[in-house]
């Protein structure tokens, strides 16, 4: 199962604790730019956050980046980036894909 958060126009403190938590350096400076609206924040099991950021990132112009937490092997978390309707869009498809694989799972 997923957790998915949205937050809409981030501080600044946000942003610089996502900046110790990422080590992708072109996200890092796309949220340096100041031009992040929104993020989303998805954690879950890995295999469903490798689907999840695939789905994501297809689903609208948004980047993708793995935030580093204390358990990596088990559950992890990506965040997703970019302006609010797009960040939304893609947060939908993903939250839809969720839905869906765990209703064809009680079945």
């Amino acid at each position: 199962m997923l957790n998915i958060k949205i937050i809409n126009n981030p501080s600044k403190g946000t942003i610089r604790l996502l900046l110790r938590k990422i080590s992708d350096d072109q996200v890092k400076e796309y949220l340096n730019s100041g031009s992040v609206n929104s993020l989303g924040l998805i954690q879950g099991q890995l295999a469903e956050i490798v689907a999840a950021a695939d789905i994501a990132e297809k689903a609208s112009n948004v980047q993708i980046a793995e935030i580093s937490g204390s358990c990596p092997q088990h559950i992890t978390m990506i965040g997703v980036f970019g302006e609010t309707a797009s960040v939304g869009e893609s947060i939908k498809a993903v939250q839809s894909w969720s839905e869906n694989t765990k209703n064809k799972n009680l079945g």
